[in-house]
């Protein structure tokens, strides 16, 4: 082989390594891109419901037992709150955390780390028709393994059921199940402390 064919055939080799190196950084830039992508897309995505106001004393922890109001919406969305927070889960009226003086205190807190709260309120429909309501509120918990969700009775609700998250709500004159898992989709961990558990 002269030294003309071994030129070549370095050339060759060096230009494979290097169309090589290309195809693998390029790789990793795609990918990279791709990850910045999905996080800015989850931080712009919009937010579901009704905007409301941050209260000005939204991160102020108030001793558990005291009136946390007052709030500037019904149930609340942001305000003062007790340092704890209730357990995720679906609250029922015979609950011992529904017994409790203020349960905004606690869930306040909840909100606070990005929880979804299905605040819901049966006065208005018969026995039949509460426990529907009640089932498919649990259904769309299940659709995300109950993660960051509450659901907890409210006589104070003019409606059967209001879903709140950090500075969000959205109310049902009937409860739409595809909407409500847009509202969790959305707003689920949108919140001052979202990797609070």
């Amino acid at each position: 082989m002269g030294k003309r064919a071994i030129r070549e055939a370095q050339r060759a080799k060096q230009r494979r390594k290097k169309l090589i190196n290309n195809l693998v950084w390029g790789g990793v830039a795609v990918g990279v891109l791709a990850i910045i992508g999905f996080m800015l897309w989850g931080a712009a995505r919009p937010a579901a419901g009704e905007e409301v106001p941050i209260m000005a004393n939204a991160g102020k922890h108030v001793a558990e037992g005291t009136d946390p109001g007052p709030f500037n919406s019904e149930p609340p969305t942001s305000g003062s709150h007790y340092g704890q927070e209730l357990e995720a889960g679906f609250y029922d009226e015979t609950s011992p955390q529904a017994q409790v003086a203020y349960p905004e205190g606690y869930l306040g807190h909840n909100l606070e780390h990005g929880y979804v709260i299905f605040w819901y309120n049966c006065d208005s429909l018969d026995d039949a028709g509460c426990e529907t309501l009640k089932a498919q509120i649990r259904n769309v918990m299940d659709k995300f393994r109950g993660v960051k969700l509450v659901a907890f009775p409210r006589v104070l609700l003019d409606v059967p059921v209001v879903m709140t998250s950090w500075g969000r709500m959205q109310r049902f004159e009937v409860f739409d199940e595809g909407q409500a898992r847009k509202f969790v989709s959305a707003n689920r961990n949108r919140a001052p402390e979202p990797n609070a558990p």
